[in-house]
């Protein structure tokens, strides 16, 4: 699996607090080995995301990213639940 990340998330990335990145860092490889994972509670969106796949952080920090193909993950955008659905 080929992880990739968009500017604009590298952007929201850097701003989360080091604990939060933290536990993202943690997460990706956890998601590396089994995307299908409960803890990640990983799900498809609707809407205006539609195409878009969430995977919990925490509590309330999700990360969105889109598959393509069958091996190439590229994370878009990560904030609280508020921020990117709000």
């Amino acid at each position: 699996m080929t992880i990739r990340y968009l500017p604009k998330f590298k952007k929201q990335y850097k701003k989360l607090p080091l604990k939060m990145q933290t536990q993202f860092d943690d997460r990706v490889q956890l998601f590396v080995v089994d995307p299908t994972q409960p803890k990640l509670k990983v799900h498809p969106l609707k809407g205006k995301f539609a195409g878009y796949w969430s995977m919990s952080v925490s509590g309330d920090i999700r990360a969105l990213y889109i598959i393509e193909g069958d091996t190439i993950v590229i994370f878009a955008l990560i904030g609280t639940h508020s921020q990117l659905y709000g």
